[in-house]
């Protein structure tokens, strides 16, 4: 006999179990499938351990350079396989907590993979096929994540050509890795691996590292990788890869010429798609495009009435936290109240290489190419006193403004600890507040926060920390 509920969400990932929990507090009978780990990719195998490495390889860093802040240490040792348990262990934390705010709310998880058999009923069965329960619902949202995408010529095997989730869980360090993608995930584990000592090679198909960032970010970060020691091979792309005496072979092809790799880990960080397979959506008839569920980003309701698709499965862009506001917009219209929507276009965007990288908002060439007259201002952490005394003067801020009216349209910053401070630009532009009054707010001093009120009043040259002649608008 079937369990019956007001909502059934499938997938317990930051869009998911957010869903569930908000739909608890809504009064709704709520149930929760899963098939794996509560907390789904980001808590267990992406954004959070990832997090705990990378604050590892910092550490790293910081007893490398102890002599410059006054501190004699002895032989440093990275043990690579206790940085990994650390990391499971921040991700188990984290998946606990989650079994703790689904009890407390009241809401009934039920593990295996679900699979509608109608639009209002859903089979959720074994690892073996066998079905361990059947639910019914008056609303599903499914919340079922995205993986790596696989590209034909880089299948993974989860040894030699391998994916995020295995780089972040490996048994040994490898000597020499070469990244295929120079996105967020491969700029984060070339840092991780690089700053442990492996030869790291980045194959990027674009003109810059982090290609979706503004173009003066991307450079900057290639600029310090490649001084770092790390092999940049950028507008290239790998023709092919084969494995010989121990080791794998790669052939790129660069502006330069084809040039063959020698490395032992190739890591495909080519983005991801979305878990639409075996959830039976064809058989009900929910729409899919590019390998995500196609839904009104009013209500988040698919093709089909009452089911509803939020986070990775329902496109881009791929990130917690636009997968948790969806959840909360999707089951509060689900109980009849009216949030306010989502602007798209002000979702911050956040890489956690070193230094950061944090954005929001249009690229100077996005600007430009969507007709605007704009302003642009930027300042470099180099001058910054928070900067100098901390050791970390890499990077800058960058603003767009529209020059008619004044609107934020972007601000792009690599450097240190940047992914906290975006927030000032997310708020800023929801609230439509001009540069003007970014400059007569007073920011802290000594802060890094200091970096986006300087470029603010560089882009409108009332700028006196750099020097620069004043600008005429």
């Amino acid at each position: 006999m079937a369990k019956e509920f007001d909502v059934c969400v499938i997938g317990s990932g930051p869009g998911g179990y957010v869903a569930a929990i908000r739909a608890s507090q809504l009064g709704f009978k709520t149930a929760i499938i899963e098939k794996k780990d509560l907390g789904g990719v980001c808590l267990n195998i992406g954004c959070i351990p990832t997090k705990a490495l990378l604050k590892s390889a910092e550490t790293l860093e910081n007893l490398k350079h102890a002599d410059e802040f006054g501190f004699t240490v002895g032989e440093i040792k990275a043990d690579f396989e206790k940085i990994i348990k650390r990391s499971r262990g921040v991700a188990d934390k984290q998946s606990k907590g989650i079994q703790f705010l689904m009890k407390a709310n009241k809401i009934e998880v039920i593990f295996g993979h679900g699979s509608f058999n109608s639009a209002t009923e859903l089979a959720v069965k074994d690892d073996s096929g066998k079905v361990v329960e059947t639910v019914k619902a008056k609303y599903f949202i499914v919340a079922t994540g995205a993986r790596s995408r696989e590209l034909p010529n880089l299948v993974f095997d989860g040894e030699t050509i391998i994916n995020s989730e295995k780089a972040m869980k490996m048994e040994k360090q490898p000597k020499r890795m070469l990244v295929v993608g120079a996105g967020a995930i491969g700029v984060e584990f070339a840092y991780f691996y690089h700053t442990l000592g492996t030869e790291i090679t980045i194959v990027e198909l674009q003109k810059t590292l982090v290609p979706i960032e503004d173009e003066d970010v991307g450079k900057e970060l290639g600029k310090i990788y490649k001084r770092a020691g790390m092999n940049i091979l950028l507008e290239s792309t790998v023709e092919k890869v084969e494995k010989k005496n121990g080791a794998v072979h790669v052939t790129v092809k660069t502006p330069k010429g084809t040039e063959i790799i020698e490395t032992d880990v190739v890591l495909s960080a080519v983005g991801v798609v979305g878990n639409i397979e075996n959830l039976g959506l064809e058989k009900i008839g929910v729409k899919t495009e590019r390998g995500s569920i196609v839904v009104n980003r009013d209500t988040y309701e698919s093709s089909v009435k009452n089911i509803f698709a939020i986070g990775d499965v329902a496109g881009a862009p791929w990130l917690a936290h636009k997968a948790s506001h969806e959840a909360l917009i999707c089951v509060e219209k689900l109980a009849g109240l009216a949030p306010k929507a989502i602007r798209y276009d002000n979702i911050p965007g956040c890489t956690y290489c070193k230094p950061e990288i944090a954005s929001v908002g249009l690229s100077e060439k996005a600007a430009k190419e969507k007709g605007y007259d704009i302003i642009v201002g930027k300042f470099p952490f180099m001058p910054n006193g928070k900067a100098q005394a901390s050791g970390h003067t890499e990077g800058f801020v960058k603003v767009i403004f529209d020059k008619k009216y004044g609107e934020w349209l972007g601000c792009h910053m690599i450097g240190y600890s940047v992914t906290d401070m975006i927030s000032e630009a997310v708020v800023a532009r929801e609230l439509e507040t001009t540069g003007h009054e970014i400059i007569a707010a007073v920011h802290p001093h000594p802060s890094l926060s200091e970096a986006v009120m300087e470029a603010v009043a560089e882009a409108y040259g009332e700028g006196v920390h750099l020097g620069t002649p004043p600008k005429k608008h």
